[in-house]
């Protein structure tokens, strides 16, 4: 039996590759994605995102309850949606909020995660491969 992780990624995160590349990259996530199954063929991984609040909260209610992980990059939600948070509460999947940038390093307001104290734990700072240690985790 395989597991099953899947990763739920927020706002403008679609645009990876091209938005912001000092910050983010130049890889696409999709690009990304691929990568990821080849370097775990003994996982099921899904993927989704959306820049809509309520979508990525419908996501993790529809899954929450049957997949042994849940990777979420919230984006600017991470910052103000206490509606994810409380999706998340209400799940028994553990779930790992994974950011590619170092969010203590940047703008102030970044610094403060709604969703990092009800998730298993945090990642960020390590580009795309935050992805690759949370999926670590779960193993």
């Amino acid at each position: 039996m395989s597991t099953k992780i899947f990763i739920i990624n927020g706002p403008n995160l679609n645009l990876i590759g091209t938005r912001e590349p000092d910050i983010y990259g130049n890889n696409s996530f999709d690009q990304y994605f691929i990568a990821l199954q080849k370097q775990f063929p003994m996982v099921e991984l899904g993927y989704f995102q959306s820049n809509i609040e309520g979508e990525i909260i419908d996501k993790i209610q529809e899954i929450g309850f049957t997949v042994d992980g849940i990777i979420i990059n919230a984006g600017g939600y991470t910052h103000t949606s206490i509606a994810i948070a409380d999706a998340i509460k209400a799940i028994t999947s553990p779930t790992v909020e994974v950011h590619i940038s170092n969010i203590d390093a940047r703008e102030n307001f970044r610094r403060i995660s709604m969703i990092g104290p009800v998730c298993k734990g945090s990642i960020s700072g390590f580009g795309l491969h935050s992805y690759f240690l949370a999926i670590t985790s779960f193993l």
